[in-house]
């Protein structure tokens, strides 16, 4: 049986997950308001914009740890809206990419600067410049740590059985 986790390890692991969800909420609300957006459409924007290339849903699924099937449905949406394009790999016939147009380029800068406002005032401003080094260091420890599990992509969507 695994032992459970000390007071402190319990204080930290609520304090964390209440604080993302607070923070989700607000983020969410301003995205909402300055762009129309999803935090998951705001977050499959970012990620496109940061890369130096179209990447392919899983690629993409991968990296905002979205299920195939939400990405797809969200990926409908902003293709709808003209913020995405997608089409078939051409080096993976059976593969899909996706890419940012300047439409979706042009909405990111819109709801930037207001996201920008409500994580710094929602998560560093009770943080000294010191306590932010520490923050990054711990939590990209602990980021580094989850993503070199297997992503979900390689996870097999059947349930394993017993049987031999």
């Amino acid at each position: 049986m695994t032992s459970p986790l000390n007071p402190a390890q319990l204080r930290a692991y609520f304090a964390l997950t209440e604080a993302a969800n607070l923070l989700q909420f607000a983020v969410q609300q301003q995205l909402r308001a300055d762009g129309d957006l999803s935090y998951v459409q705001f977050d499959i924007l970012a990620t496109l914009a940061d890369a130096t290339r179209p990447l392919t849903m899983t690629d993409l699924a991968d990296g905002v740890v979205y299920s195939r099937s939400g990405l797809t449905h969200q990926a409908a949406l902003l293709e709808k809206a003209a913020l995405i394009v997608r089409r078939p790999s051409p080096a993976d016939h059976r593969a899909t990419v996706v890419d940012i147009t300047d439409a979706g380029r042009a909405r990111l800068a819109e709801v930037l600067p207001g996201h920008v406002d409500v994580v710094r005032e929602m998560l560093y401003e009770p943080l000294s410049d010191q306590d932010v080094d520490t923050f990054d260091d711990i939590t990209g420890r602990i980021r580094d740590h989850m993503r070199a599990k297997p992503p979900r992509s390689a996870v097999s969507r059947r349930p394993e059985t017993d049987e031999g």
